[in-house]
């Protein structure tokens, strides 16, 4: 089993030479990148062409075909490792500005973009234009970029680490081992910036009350459910329910995204007559795109905005993170296709009551915005901590929204209906789906009846506490049905 690890990131104090090295070798290690990429695919491409190929690929699936297609992929260096080797000789020519050991980093990373597209989970492969390359990594900390006595090294290059005096997270963090570093460019507020980020072996320290020694974020002991959807979370526990917004703070600032984006588009319609068709759309040509001084000074207000809220939806899910894991260790959720929410509609649908084509949009703007697979990430990330893990259910066979405990019955209910009503008992559905959930048995397929009638009054009390604020809020969701 890996040992565990964990991410420190403390700001490099650059001066501009310093500046102006990093931004040349990330420009050489993204040329290596875009070169390895480019060779694959012609490996790839060769391959496809081979017979023999295209025989064993439309074959059925079993271990003859398996092992036929592993060689052709090692014959035609279609292979982590062959990609090491072509990296090689280009690491030579540019060996006063990278390392062997980051050469192969950029390879690996190339070839990881690459077996996405090979094995269909990406349609197509992205090139990296000039400045889009914004971090390399080493594979040790005894060569190439490493961290030594509070100074990042590498092939001459000596910066000193920013640790303020008062940070006693990051002094505790360092007195773990160094497992490899990584060289990361931000720009903020306009300006680049330079950040080194420590892969450190072990987990995270405890963050404490400075005055009283007491830890910040408790862990609590005990069953949780949760219940997620594409902008609200459900949690239910023997001591808490609630129904929450997912990163509520992030809507104070899409109004601000949205309007830097109707004036992207106009700026640059004013600049490029030549590129659209009377009807807006853009023409298939290849004519190039011009772009005025203030065209790129609102690109680089929204690449602020699109970054402050980055930063504030991870602390906003790192926070409810910490208070869920206060209320419990025995953390159960439904296993969502997050991907499968962000398609569009293949059918075309019209609605009954206007005659009016159904959009085929769904819930990519939601998932763009909240990142509640994000969430379920951080928290699975800090049970590990813990020698713990976030346990998924089975959707198909818990059925937690269909689900009667009362009489062990399932009954189907659309997307619209919000409630569930029980003999002229009112229960909000996506409350109810997450004590059913938190009461779901080890063994992740069952519920278990007894245990919902036995925690059935504790939990309607305080159901009807939450529904009660919810109602008294100014501002809720419209899924919450509220």
């Amino acid at each position: 089993m890996a040992k565990q690890s964990y991410i420190l990131t403390l700001p490099l104090s650059t001066e501009k030479w310093q500046e102006d090295v990093i931004f040349k070798r990330l420009e050489i290690a993204r040329h290596i990148y875009n070169a390895c990429l480019g060779e694959l695919l012609k490996r790839h491409k060769r391959l496809k062409q081979d017979k023999m190929y295209r025989y064993w690929v439309q074959q059925p699936k079993s271990k003859e075909r398996n092992q036929v297609l592993r060689e052709l992929n090692k014959e035609y260096g279609l292979n982590e490792y062959a990609i090491h080797t072509y990296v090689k000789p280009m690491q030579q020519h540019f060996k006063k500005n990278i390392d062997s050991n980051t050469s192969q980093k950029i390879a690996t990373r190339s070839w990881l973009t690459f077996e996405k597209y090979a094995y269909g989970t990406a349609n197509q492969v992205v090139f990296k234009r000039r400045g889009e390359l914004s971090s390399v990594e080493g594979k040790t900390n005894t060569s190439g970029i490493r961290f030594q006595d509070n100074i990042v090294k590498w092939n001459g290059l000596k910066i000193s680490v920013q640790t303020k005096d008062r940070d006693e997270y990051a002094h505790v963090a360092l007195l773990d081992r160094v497992k490899y570093c990584r060289i990361l460019r931000k720009m903020i507020r306009g300006k680049e910036r330079y950040f080194v980020q420590l892969v450190l072996e072990g987990v995270p320290p405890k963050k404490t009350d400075r005055e009283t020694g007491e830890v910040k974020q408790p862990r609590g002991i005990g069953k949780v459910g949760i219940d997620i959807g594409t902008q609200t979370i459900a949690v239910v526990s023997t001591t808490e329910v609630k129904l929450l917004e997912l990163a509520p703070a992030v809507n104070t600032m899409e109004r601000e995204k949205r309007i830097l984006q109707r004036k992207l588009d106009r700026q640059r319609r004013a600049n490029n007559p030549h590129k659209y068709n009377e009807d807006g759309t853009i023409k298939r040509t290849k004519d190039q795109w011009h772009f005025s001084k203030n065209y790129v000074k609102t690109k680089v207000q929204l690449a602020e905005i699109n970054r402050k809220i980055a930063d504030m939806r991870n602390q906003e899910h790192s926070n409810m993170v910490n208070w869920i894991l206060s209320l419990g260790d025995d953390i159960k959720v439904e296993a969502m296709n997050y991907k499968g929410l962000q398609r569009r509609a293949k059918e075309t649908t019209v609605n009954e009551k206007t005659g009016k084509i159904n959009r085929k949009k769904r819930f990519g703007k939601s998932l763009l915005n909240k990142a509640p697979s994000m969430l379920l990430t951080i928290l699975d990330n800090k049970l590990k901590y813990d020698d713990n893990e976030l346990k998924k259910i089975d959707t198909f066979k818990v059925k937690a929204s269909q689900f009667n405990h009362f009489n062990g019955g399932y009954v189907k209910k659309t997307v619209s209906e919000r409630w569930n009503d029980f003999e002229g008992m009112k229960i909000q559905r996506d409350l109810y789906s997450a004590f059913l959930i938190m009461n779901v048995k080890e063994n992740l397929c069952e519920i278990d009846s007894e245990a919902c009638h036995q925690k059935w009054e504790a939990f309607k009390t305080s159901h009807d506490r939450e529904v009660n604020r919810l109602r008294n809020n100014e501002r809720t969701i419209l899924s919450m049905g509220v």
